[in-house]
């Protein structure tokens, strides 16, 4: 074991500090920052493609401003630059923002320190996992400013679009950067996934049991086991896809034509890629909902002052949802003349993955229950978070129906869904993560009175948002069309967009003071004690000035769960991992 010399004394220099650190601590901080910055890019996309919704072919001289001749000439929105606004918006928000920055960030901060482990397993692979993070957002956001724009086929990039260079401008450089950022996103990301599994089995502390690990420890070990069987689908996916570009396969191509030129492609299937897609896109929902959802136990837990209820029923669930999650990708593809018979078999596993859901929510509601509960910014996001789950399972429940789902099949109903159950909700966990453990990560305390504002405005303007796209998407209004005014049937919906819009922009406002916060308190914010929010977990048991190897001297020994507060007999309404049980006191 490390001397306490080596902790205290360990050099660095500037580029191995903060460039290519090896410290779990620093690269959490490169991943949220990372994270931050893309979260802005994508936000100012979908923008710019909501103002065309509104206000259709109407000039705005900012859109020419910041978009270009090419892209917005006379300041409207060209309609290849509207499918690839589409298109890169929902990619780098799913992966870069939602799976790389939410995981990179809080897996790399807690894990270590909450089963009390000096470091991850090989600090030097999860250096390359940022790295290839890195890299990947480059590529991806560079394909923005390249002569034939960027992918334009959706975030799913489904073929034959995809497949085809000549099939649309969108189709050409710009979706063979896509792929390849891709490619380094999921090296990235199994790199990441495989260093967090290892670290979690063989390196918890004396004393931390499986049945002591906080819920955010069990949600991040299943989100990377997801991962790890996941994403190498979207690998050999998006590896045929470039075949079928590159070097004249039909994996997913036959019988196209283009202009009244028959290509010579035969054999091939655009089902088989989304097949291949979805395998990957449905556990992808929940890569990105777990860590969330563990975040939210945390942060319930602790400012309710009170046990987290069913812990083991929360763990189980945490492990039902990640197996389920293998089992339902075809409520996806119900319009793709799929069989009935297999059509109700996933709207079967799909009603089912409900149950392991409503044990998590009845779970916070039962916490929250009469619980001594303190408002901090980070509590408020996951209570709002809870909503957002509840709010957007509910809409599930009629996509996961094939009968009810066919109809609103690639209408705005499916957008609002997607957005309100994944996006909103892990958004809301991330703010309260970042709210709640940036005393742990930079050493002081975020305004809290600009935290109340941050949530309040963007609690209202997500539901100002995605509750009235609901009603356009029940219109039959589909989804990624340029404008509508060549459809009367949906004018008396139209309205809607405009208020969609403004909601949206007011939403962007209201990070502002969110990005304010976070960078202002970096260096003026007030110095934060040890353990601010009197929480149990290992964490708040290492020094504010963060040291190489977490502890100084001996690693900390664990003696009961993570969540006795409130505990009867008590002095605290607290007691700390790292307390033994007392004669006659029974461990939970």
């Amino acid at each position: 074991m490390a001397s306490n010399a080596e902790h205290h004394h360990h050099e660095e220099s500037f580029i191995s500090k903060y460039i290519f650190s090896q410290d779990h601590k620093m690269i959490s901080k490169q991943f949220l920052v990372s994270a931050i910055l893309i979260a802005i890019l994508a936000y100012m996309l979908s923008v710019f493609f909501r103002i065309q919704l509104a206000w259709p072919k109407e000039s705005f001289e900012f859109l020419n401003m910041f978009l270009g001749d090419r892209w917005a000439p006379g300041g409207v929105l060209d309609t290849n630059a509207y499918l690839a606004l589409v298109t890169i918006h929902g990619t780098l928000m799913v992966f870069f923002v939602l799976t790389g920055g939410l995981s990179g960030t809080f897996a790399n901060l807690l894990i270590p320190l909450q089963i009390g482990a000096r470091d991850m397993a090989s600090g030097f692979l999860n250096m390359l996992s940022y790295w290839f993070f890195f890299l990947s957002s480059i590529i991806m956001i560079s394909s923005l400013f390249i002569e034939g724009g960027a992918a334009s086929g959706g975030w799913t990039v489904y073929p034959p679009l995809s497949a085809l260079p000549q099939a649309m401008p969108g189709s050409g450089l710009g979706m063979t950067l896509w792929l390849t950022s891709m490619v380094f996103f999921i090296v990235s990301s199994l790199l990441g996934g495989l260093n967090y599994i290892v670290t979690i089995v063989n390196l918890r502390t004396e004393g931390m049991k499986m049945t002591r690990m906080p819920l955010t420890i069990w949600a991040i070990l299943m989100t990377a086991i997801l991962g790890v069987l996941s994403f190498p689908v979207l690998f050999s996916a998006a590896l045929l896809l470039l075949m079928d570009r590159v070097m004249g396969t039909s994996f997913y191509l036959s019988d196209i034509h283009i202009a009244g030129e028959a290509l010579d492609y035969v054999g091939g299937s655009p089902i088989l890629y989304e097949h291949l897609f979805w395998f990957l896109g449905h556990p992808e929902v929940y890569i990105v909902l777990l860590p969330a959802l563990g975040i939210t136990s945390e942060v319930i837990s602790t400012n309710a002052r009170k046990p987290i209820f069913g812990y083991k029923a929360m763990i189980g669930s945490i492990i039902a949802i990640g197996f389920l999650s293998f089992i339902v990708w075809g409520h996806h593809m119900y319009v793709t003349g799929m069989s009935p018979f297999l059509g109700s078999v996933f709207v079967a596993t799909t009603l089912l993955i409900a149950i392991p859901s409503a044990v998590k929510v009845f779970n916070y509601i039962t916490t929250l229950w009469k619980g001594n509960l303190i408002f901090t910014p980070g509590m408020l996001f996951s209570i709002g978070m809870v909503s957002t789950f509840v709010t957007g399972g509910v809409t599930g429940i009629i996509l996961a129906d094939s009968a009810l789902d066919i109809p609103v099949h690639d209408t705005y109903f499916v957008v609002a869904h997607f957005h309100v159950v994944m996006v909103m909700s892990a958004i809301f966990g991330m703010f309260a993560g970042v709210y709640h453990w940036f005393p742990k990560m930079y050493g002081r305390m975020m305004n809290k009175r600009l935290g109340m504002v941050h949530f309040w405005i963007t609690f209202i303007c997500a539901y100002g948002v995605f509750l009235p796209m609901h009603f356009v998407g029940m219109a039959g209004v589909p989804r990624r069309y340029y404008e509508y005014s060549n459809f009367p049937m949906f004018d008396g919906v139209m309205d809607l967009n405009v208020l969609i819009t403004i909601f949206a922009i007011l939403g962007g406002v209201a990070q502002v003071f969110f990005i304010y916060n976070f960078f202002y308190s970096l260096r003026k914010g007030q110095k934060a004690p040890q353990n601010p929010w009197r929480s149990n977990t290992l964490e708040w048991t290492t020094p504010v000035e963060h040291i190489h190897g977490n502890w100084p001297g001996k690693l900390p020994t664990v003696y009961r769960w993570p969540y006795d507060y409130s505990k009867p007999g008590k002095d605290e309404d607290f007691v700390p991992q790292t307390v033994p049980l007392a004669d006659g006191e029974e461990e939970h």
